[in-house]
């Protein structure tokens, strides 16, 4: 990979972190900023439907529908990105740790790709996949 290459790498982690956070603290201003506003999507919320659009999102943005939710933060594990001229895809394993109001905790991972395209001089995201990790028992 050469130089350029990896500063765009580097570009769409930190972008794509940027997007993880806004997610987590509610920040549905940063969120619109990243996403075109046809944002595609396949979700666990959505139970098996291709979302379309930012109004399916917005819910989980409400300040209202957030109140029960403790602290949380995303980490970006194993991370992958492979660029095909303006358009990118990101893949990884999202480990969302949440502390709730009676202390008590809890870690889950997601495997996320996300697609990101080249518009109007900067990456703008455009598609996304998460699936839930289950455990495994051999």
């Amino acid at each position: 990979m050469n130089e350029t290459s990896e500063s765009i790498v580097e570009e769409l982690l930190t972008l794509n972190q940027q997007l993880l956070d806004a997610i987590d603290g509610g920040d549905w201003e940063t969120y619109t900023d990243l996403c075109d506003p046809s944002l595609t999507a396949y979700e666990p919320e959505a139970v098996g439907q291709l979302v379309r659009g930012m109004e399916f999102h917005r819910f989980y943005f409400d300040p209202e529908n957030r109140k029960s939710n403790g602290a949380k933060q995303s980490s970006i594990c194993s991370p992958d990105v492979r660029l095909m001229g303006e358009v990118a895809v990101v893949c990884y394993v999202r480990l969302t740790q949440r502390m709730f109001a009676d202390g008590g905790t809890t870690t889950t991972a997601n495997e996320e790709t996300r697609v990101w395209q080249f518009q109007e001089g900067r990456w703008q995201h455009t598609h996304f996949h998460r699936s839930r990790v289950n455990d495994v028992t051999l």
